[in-house]
C-alpha cells in the first residue's frame, strides 16, 4: 500500500450539496486561464449538466485546454457518445473510462476537478441534478440529494493534479508538449499569492495497482485510534469483516460510534445493510437511517479532528473493485463544520433500535440472510476472493 502523503497549509472549504458545489465549480471554470481536468462517474445531460458543459465550452473558447473523463457505465453508453460529440465539437478532449468492460469490471467512481493547478474539487457529487434520483429512474426527490464536496487551494492541489494527469495518460494518449506550452504561456495570467489555511490534508485513492486497500486502511487506522467519537455517513453500507469489526471494537471500548446510512434506493442493498445491524447494535454502535431524501454523502469525522470527504462507499465495489478518491483532513475547524452537518443529517433520520430485530418475521430474516449471501458471492467472484 502506498503511504498517504499529507501536506499542510491548505485551505479547505466544505461545499454542501449541489446548491454550493455547482456554483463554486462553475465559477472556477469561468476563471480558468490554462487547463482544466475533470473526472466524474456520471455526467448527465440535464439542466445541471448543461450548465457545467456550457462553462467548459466558454473556457475552451478562451483557449483553455480541457480534459474530461467520465465513466462509461455511470454516464451511460448512449449518453457517453452524446457527451463526447458535444465536447469534441467545442474543442474539449473527452475519454470514457473502461468502455465495454475492456479492462475488467472496475469503474471509475471518482469525482475530481483541478483548475489551473490552483483549485481542486474532491467529493461525492456527480454532474447531475440533485433534485432527481441518480439510479436511472429519475424520480423527483423530496429535497436535494444530501452530499458533500470540498474546494481546496494549497499544496495538496499539486498532488491531485498529478493523480489526474496520471489517470488521463493511463487511459489514452496525450499531447504533452501542446499542453505544457499552453500552460506555460497562460499560467502567467492566473491568480497567484492566494492565502492558504492551515489544514493538514492528503489525497487517498483506491485503484487495482498500488492502492488496492488504501482507503479502507485509512478508515481502519482512524477508527483504531479513536478515543471519543466517530460519526460516519454513507449511502451503501456493506463493508467487509475488518471494517465492521473496527466499528464494533471502537464502540466496545467506549467510543461513541454513529452511523448515518442511506436507505430506500435499492431493496437488496438495504437488506444487506440490515443483516449487519443486530451485531453492530449489540456492540453499542448507534445507527440512524436517513429518510429525508437520497443520502449520497461519503463523509466521516473522528474525535473532532480527523475527517474525510470523497467518493468511496462502504461496500465491496468501492473498497475492493472501483477507483475512488477521498480527501483526509486533520483540522479542528473543518472537522467541527463537517460534524455539525452530520448532526443536522441525523435529525432527518430514524434511529434503529435493537428491539426492532427482536420479533421480526422469519421471512424477513431469511431475506436478510439471502441478500447477504448473494452479495458476498458476487463480490468474491468479482474480486477473486479478495473482497471479504
Amino acid at each position: 500500500m502506498r503511504v498517504i502523503s499529507y501536506s499542510g497549509d491548505n485551505n479547505i472549504v466544505l461545499l454542501r450539496s449541489g446548491a454550493e458545489f455547482f456554483p463554486a465549480l462553475i465559477a472556477a471554470i469561468d476563471g480558468a486561464h490554462a487547463e482544466i481536468y475533470l473526472e466524474t462517474y456520471i455526467f448527465a445531460i440535464d439542466d445541471t449538466g448543461i450548465l457545467v458543459r456550457d462553462a467548459l465550452e466558454r473556457a475552451a473558447r478562451r483557449g483553455v485546454v480541457i480534459s474530461v473523463i467520465t465513466d462509461w457505465v455511470g454516464t451511460g453508453r448512449v449518453e457517453s457518445l452524446q457527451l463526447k460529440t458535444m465536447l469534441t465539437a467545442a474543442g474539449i478532449a473527452h475519454r470514457s473510462f473502461n468502455p465495454w468492460f475492456r479492462r475488467g469490471v472496475a469503474r471509475s467512481h471518482r469525482k475530481l476537478c483541478v483548475v489551473d493547478r490552483l483549485w481542486a474539487f474532491v467529493g461525492g457529487l456527480n454532474i447531475n441534478d440533485d433534485f432527481f434520483s441518480d439510479d436511472g429512474r429519475r424520480h423527483a426527490l423530496p429535497a436535494p440529494r444530501w452530499d458533500f464536496a470540498v474546494r481546496i487551494d494549497g499544496p495538496l492541489v499539486a498532488a491531485i493534479h498529478q493523480e489526474m494527469l496520471t489517470q488521463w495518460i493511463r487511459i489514452g494518449k496525450m499531447r504533452l508538449k501542446a499542453r505544457w506550452e499552453n500552460f506555460r504561456t497562460a499560467a502567467r495570467r492566473a491568480r497567484h499569492g492566494t492565502e492558504h489555511g492551515q489544514a493538514l490534508a492528503g489525497l487517498v485513492v483506491r485503484d487495482n495497482l498500488r492502492n488496492r486497500r488504501t482507503i479502507q486502511r485509512a478508515y481502519l487506522q482512524a477508527l483504531g485510534r479513536a478515543r471519543e467519537s466517530a460519526f460516519l455517513a454513507n449511502p451503501y453500507f456493506a463493508p467487509g469483516r475488518k471494517l465492521r469489526r473496527a466499528l464494533e471494537q471502537a464502540a466496545m471500548r467506549g467510543v461513541r460510534v454513529t452511523l448515518l446510512l442511506g436507505v430506500g434506493q435499492f431493496c437488496m442493498q438495504d437488506a444487506v445493510a440490515q443483516s449487519f445491524y443486530p451485531k453492530l447494535l449489540k456492540a453499542g454502535v448507534r445507527i440512524v437511517e436517513y429518510t429525508k431524501t437520497q443520502l449520497h454523502a461519503k463523509v466521516a469525522v473522528i474525535d473532532d479532528l480527523w475527517a474525510t470527504v470523497g467518493s468511496s462507499n462502504y461496500d465491496g465495489l468501492s473498497l475492493f473493485v472501483n477507483q475512488e478518491a477521498n480527501v483526509m483532513v486533520s483540522d479542528v475547524a473543518f472537522a467541527a463544520t463537517l460534524r455539525a452537518e452530520i448532526e443536522v443529517g441525523l435529525q432527518g433520520g430514524r434511529l434503529v433500535q435493537l428491539q426492532d430485530f427482536a420479533h421480526i418475521a422469519w421471512y424477513r430474516k431469511l431475506w436478510f440472510g439471502t441478500a447477504f449471501l448473494m452479495y458476498r458471492a458476487i463480490i468474491r467472484v468479482i474480486t477473486l476472493g479478495q473482497g471479504a
